[in-house]
């Protein structure tokens, strides 16, 4: 790698190039990984080393806030950690996972959820459901998913569920069964916009879709026109739109694999006014090399600019696609810009 990438993903704060080199900045004698959130040095004043070896064999003492010395550790740490939770039915409690890789339990904890950008156990719940998902997908009965997904009884499922799940397991697979959802297309300065939502929260927010593609993404639900309660929530919507910032008051009803979900909570990370690139969100979930399969998940986003996918972009700084159309993104981000600089 030359040292302008490197530089490059210095400023970026690049986790996923954690582990290929350490930056020496030679007026403390310290280095520090790519994604030290330190101040950064001047220019001047950095060097790039290999690794941890090279940069104390100049002199260099690891920088005590990010550990350098300790990303291959820390990698080897999670990979054993992420086998053992694989299986929900056999996976150890956070002191004994802890202490099989070498930790005390609260930094690993720490060191856990910087990687994965979930708790242990947070990965466990989304694990299970995930498993749960594929059953049901499957063909499963609801019974035999909650099983194999390696809960005990039904209500530790249904424990599980509330509140992430809008819809019932059975909603979920049979495309919104037995579920109200009231829906709206209201006229936006971006063009007509789609609102719909359970009684959780917002289920589908889309541009130029009506009640067909609504239908069409929950063919057994029971769709039905607006109401007073909705149409509060449909203001509240349409302000987010009109001026995109902070939107995670509003509730939602959305539901994904654990990938998708730890991809979706990292969006809802990046402040209005800003970007990231795919490579940055894979990095940050701890999948660096899954760049094409965190831009997949970007685009399963049902909730168009509450979930703001729109705030990723290619490396190369182009915008990138967006399923309503570039100018609607560039429009987003120009508004999160110019808010942000007031």
């Amino acid at each position: 790698m030359d040292d302008a990438r490197a530089w490059q993903a210095v400023l970026s704060r690049e986790k996923a190039f954690d582990g290929r080199f350490v930056t020496g900045v030679l007026t403390t004698g310290i280095y520090c990984r790519p994604s030290c959130s330190a101040r950064h040095p001047r220019r001047e004043n950095v060097r790039f080393f290999a690794g941890p070896s090279a940069a104390e064999a100049e002199g260099l003492r690891p920088c005590l806030r990010c550990r350098p010395n300790e990303v291959a550790r820390d990698e080897e740490a999670i990979s054993r950690a992420l086998a053992l939770l694989s299986d929900p039915e056999e996976a150890p409690g956070l002191s004994e996972l802890a202490a099989t890789v070498g930790y005390s339990p609260a930094h690993f904890q720490r060191v856990f959820k910087r990687a994965v950008g979930l708790s242990p156990t947070q990965y466990l719940r989304s694990r299970r459901m995930e498993l749960a998902s594929d059953a049901l997908s499957a063909g499963a009965s609801v019974t035999e998913a909650i099983y194999e997904a390696g809960y005990s009884t039904p209500s530790r499922f249904y424990e599980a569920s509330e509140g992430r799940m809008g819809m019932t397991p059975s909603a979920w697979r049979n495309g919104g069964r037995g579920v109200t959802i009231r829906w709206t297309v209201v006229p936006t300065t971006l063009g007509q916009m789609l609102v719909a939502a359970t009684e959780k929260g917002v289920c589908r927010l889309s541009f130029a879709e009506g009640r067909q593609e609504l239908a069409g993404r929950f063919p057994n639900a029971e769709l039905v026109d607006g109401g007073e309660d909705f149409a509060k929530l449909v203001e509240q919507v349409v302000s987010a739109v009109e001026q995109p910032g902070e939107s995670r008051a509003i509730p939602l009803d959305v539901q994904g694999t654990a990938f998708q979900e730890a991809v979706w909570q990292e969006l809802q990370r990046i402040p209005a006014g800003e970007t990231r690139t795919y490579a940055q969100i894979a990095a940050a979930i701890g999948k660096p090399g899954a760049v094409r399969a965190a831009g997949t998940a970007n685009g399963a986003n049902n909730v168009a600019v509450l979930i703001p996918c729109h705030r990723v972009i290619r490396t190369d700084g182009s915008v990138g696609g967006y399923a309503y159309g570039e100018e609607i993104k560039r429009e987003l981000l120009r508004r999160e810009s110019e808010r942000g600089g007031r």
